[in-house]
């Protein structure tokens, strides 16, 4: 058996707990390393206390990737969260999965400590990604704090999605795209897990445990990298 051969056989699932908005009681206990017990990497989508991310950290090895959710403004003065890794407007590759960071939400006021974009400030910062995103040959999930315009998001202003994330979606074809922002207690009919095209959408409101494919850093097979690198 020749070696690329082992190593897909040497593959198991990676658990992620996505988390985001609200924080869980089943989490913030005393039985929290047992809850975390498992899990390999945490997605945060923002709006969680700082304080709720690092007591998260005491209790397990997985890293905690955030972004910024509108209500995160307090990092601003209080400091990013210890012990977590934020990938805002990064291209972040975790052993192997390409992931791409866009915290905030629409603006809908004018607060100046909150993190909150017009439609065209949001598009400008995927611009800035791309570049990343092509050296990376693509990327595997998309992590914000908000939806996609029309895509599970509200009818009000502030809970509005963003187009350009439609956009992203079709371009790059993730195999996963994981958001908060639009709790799933304001509407009953908001399903928790859903698909755009090739993309498993979460809804990671409170917390979600999902399992995907222990990602390979040598295989190149995202229709992305094939277009643009002739792979």
């Amino acid at each position: 058996m020749s070696r690329p051969d082992r190593k897909r056989m040497e593959h198991t699932n990676v658990k992620i707990l996505a988390i985001s908005d609200v924080p869980s009681k089943a989490l913030w206990d005393y039985d929290t390393r047992a809850r975390l017990e498992g899990i390999d990497l945490i997605l945060s989508c923002g709006d969680l206390p700082k304080k709720y991310l690092e007591y998260l950290t005491n209790f397990t090895a997985a890293p905690i990737l955030y972004v910024h959710g509108n209500h995160d403004g307090s990092y601003r003065t209080q400091g990013e969260p210890g012990g977590c890794i934020c990938v805002d407007d990064q291209v972040y590759t975790w052993k192997g999965l390409r992931i791409m960071g866009l915290g905030g939400s629409i603006k809908y006021n004018m607060r100046p400590d909150s993190y909150q974009y017009t439609e065209k400030e949001m598009s400008g910062r995927v611009r800035k990604l791309r570049r990343k995103a092509h050296k990376a040959g693509g990327i595997d999930l998309l992590l914000t704090h908000s939806p996609a315009a029309g895509l599970n998001d509200g009818n009000d202003r502030a809970h509005k999605g963003f187009a350009c994330f439609n956009d992203l979606l079709e371009e790059y074809q993730p195999k996963w795209f994981v958001h908060g922002h639009v709790h799933l207690s304001y509407n009953a009919n908001l399903p928790r897990v859903c698909t755009y095209g090739q993309t498993t959408v979460i809804n990671a409101t409170e917390r979600y445990t999902f399992e995907i494919p222990d990602p390979d850093p040598e295989i190149r097979n995202h229709p992305f990298w094939k277009k643009w690198f002739g792979v």
